[in-house]
């Protein structure tokens, strides 16, 4: 079984900042994995580790069997990365991007451009292929941007908030390119968009400051969280006291208690007795990351 293993990863910077500390996991190299954690937490050190471009302080990981110190020209061939801060060369066409970068991995003059065309087409890029990249709209560029690693054949695609800035259109259209490439490749996704990895990712993990918290599937992470539902009231209502549960008002007034499920379906019947309006399910990513890391994964 091919898999990404790390042990005891760690990174600590030349300013004494520690980024990562004692990072251990080991996932299949299958689907997408979500790697989750606010801005700082540790998330592009990490993938600048295991894409080779960064050597860790100590620890060490594996991908498929080549080890990220020993082995990086051989892993680099099976790997491909677009970086947080990648941008579409504004002077280039999508075509020229992706033709040139195949160049640059080796690639046959021949083979660079049947499979450029091959890429383009395959993320509906054939009517911008010889637009300038200056042109396209921001969720085209995030697309060529993929099409470019994709082209390579890569096993492993590295991908650091890809839709960050995106609309909420161009975003969800980048959902179902990468849902479609996730049943090929396996695809390690940073984002600090709890939906994003709730709609995409089949294992996710999450970082606090450099220390890895938590990691599952979505449904793993429920059931190791200390509260499994959620109970929403309306502004203005009555909170009742609960011995197991976080409490958090909004600042529209709703008030979400988050309680484990014993507690949660006791206070439902309560309010249910007493005509409370409220709503309760089981608790999201969301909820999940600010029980587990106390803050919320991104500042609106």
């Amino acid at each position: 079984m091919d898999t990404l293993a790390c042990s005891g990863l760690t990174k600590v910077y030349e300013d004494k900042r520690k980024a990562l500390e004692n990072v251990t996991f080991q996932v299949e190299t299958k689907g997408i994995f979500g790697l989750i954690g606010r801005n700082g937490a540790g998330k592009t050190t990490l993938i600048r580790i295991l894409s080779t471009e960064l050597e860790p302080t100590s620890g060490t990981a594996s991908i498929n069997g080549f080890d990220i110190l020993t082995q990086e020209g051989k892993l680099r061939e099976k790997i491909a990365i677009v970086p947080q801060e990648a941008r579409a060369i504004r002077w280039m066409t999508p075509k020229q991007t992706v033709f040139s970068y195949l160049l640059w991995r080796g690639y046959s003059y021949g083979d660079a451009k049947r499979l450029a065309d091959q890429s383009l087409a395959k993320l509906g890029l054939q009517e911008y292929a010889n637009v300038l990249n200056s042109k396209l709209s921001g969720g085209t560029k995030r697309k060529v941007l993929l099409a470019t690693v994709t082209a390579s054949e890569a096993e492993v695609i590295f991908l650091d908030e890809p839709t960050t800035g995106l609309d909420p259109i161009s975003r969800r259209e980048l959902w179902d390119i990468l849902r479609t490439l996730g049943k090929e490749r396996f695809i390690f996704l940073t984002t600090h968009y709890l939906e994003e990895a709730e709609q995409l990712a089949d294992r996710i993990a999450i970082l606090k400051d450099g220390q890895l918290v938590s990691i599952g599937t979505l449904s793993e992470l429920r059931k190791s969280s200390r509260f499994q539902y959620s109970v929403k009231l309306p502004p203005k209502a009555l909170v009742p006291t609960i011995k197991e549960a976080q409490v958090t008002t909004s600042t529209t007034g709703i008030t979400q208690i988050m309680t484990n499920e014993e507690e949660a379906f006791t206070l439902a019947k309560s309010l249910a007795e007493k005509g409370v309006r409220f709503s309760i399910a089981p608790v999201t990513l969301d909820d999940i990351f600010f029980s587990l890391v106390g803050q919320k994964a991104r500042d609106e």
